[in-house]
């Protein structure tokens, strides 16, 4: 899966517990109609990947929806989601407002049956007709 738009924000490198369980964190700002604010988590050694970026940059992010259970000591079961970026990429600048940016794919508008079917001129209703149904 692939989440594409603007760095907000890049978070440092924080390291956890005693075996230094590395995460970094940053945010990702979708181009579309309602932008979304998308934080993503790189982990170890992938936190690494985002040293050459900075806030601003169009960006296309690789990523893996990750969720967990986890049971509170009052015996609820709760459920985590995360997402975890493990490849990211510049990506070109959007197009100009109206030159095709965004992420709103054209349609063409769908045919009506009149615009899809000629009548038939040479239709005679006594005509047999041997289709087998």
């Amino acid at each position: 899966m692939e989440v594409s738009g603007r760095i907000k924000m890049i978070d440092e490198t924080k390291a956890f517990g005693a075996n230094g369980f590395r995460k970094r964190e940053m945010v990702v700002t979708t181009d579309e109609q309602y932008p979304q604010h998308i934080m993503i988590e790189f982990t170890q050694d992938k936190c690494d990947l985002l040293n050459n970026y900075k806030a601003g940059e169009p960006v296309k992010v690789s990523i893996n929806l990750r969720g967990r259970e986890w049971v509170n000591p009052q015996g609820e079961t709760k459920y985590f989601n995360s997402i975890q970026g493990w490849r990211i990429e510049k990506a070109q600048a959007d197009a100009p407002q109206g030159q095709g940016g965004g992420y709103q794919a054209q349609q063409p508008p769908m045919p009506t049956a009149n615009d899809s079917f000629q009548p038939a001129s040479n239709y005679k209703e006594e005509e047999h007709d041997d289709l087998p149904f």
